[in-house]
């Protein structure tokens, strides 16, 4: 009989809609890490491709994942084609979602996280104890197919950034400055930020 551990269970979901330019950056991250061999992926290692779907993802959360790694675009001002990783934490994010009709086609991470810690409240599961978001500065989310120049260029160094996180285990400490969260004083996820030249 092994008594050789199984390996701790990590998602790594590109999120977005591939048919609004930029928004398809997380969807084509983990289409292009899934193409790696499986030897540089870690053990408990499963992609999936979320697209729009953030309620099917935040019921698939639920089944015990140690490690959720986000891939999206996000808008921080950034110069567009610039990458941040953002280390959320297992805590519910501050901003949640109004009442009423939930859209399931235009949910972001800190919708899908919210969502998430909802569910878990009502059904129970197990939150993942790491959570990070990796996201690029878009430059275009209108309609459209494909990627404009600078988020294509940042495709591989998001796909770099993913294997980092995952053999560390953790987010980079290195450049990583507390974000305060509005006028609470609290501070917020830790974000690190490259600019891609």
């Amino acid at each position: 009989m092994s008594t050789a551990q199984t390996p701790a269970r990590t998602l790594v979901a590109g999120v977005g809609n591939i048919f609004l330019s930029d928004d398809g950056f997380g969807v084509e991250t983990v289409r292009r890490l899934g193409r790696l061999e499986p030897s540089r992926l870690p053990p408990g290692t499963e992609l999936m491709d979320a697209g729009i779907r953030g309620v099917h993802l935040a019921y698939k959360l639920l089944e015990g994942y140690r490690t959720l790694v986000l891939v999206d675009v996000v808008g921080r001002g950034g110069a567009p084609g610039t990458l941040y990783t953002i280390d959320v934490g297992p805590e519910p994010p501050d901003t949640r979602p109004a009442p009423g009709p939930l859209d399931t086609h235009a949910m972001d991470p800190a919708t899908v996280l919210g969502l998430l810690h909802d569910l878990h409240a009502g059904a129970g599961g197990t939150l993942p104890d790491e959570v990070y978001v990796v996201g690029c500065e878009p430059l275009d989310t209108a309609d459209g197919m494909g990627l404009s120049d600078p988020v294509e260029a940042a495709v591989e160094p998001a796909v770099e950034r993913v294997l980092g996180l995952l053999s560390r285990g953790r987010a980079p400490a290195a450049d990583s400055v507390p974000r305060h969260d509005g006028d609470h004083g609290r501070p917020g996820p830790r974000t690190t930020e490259t600019t891609n030249s």
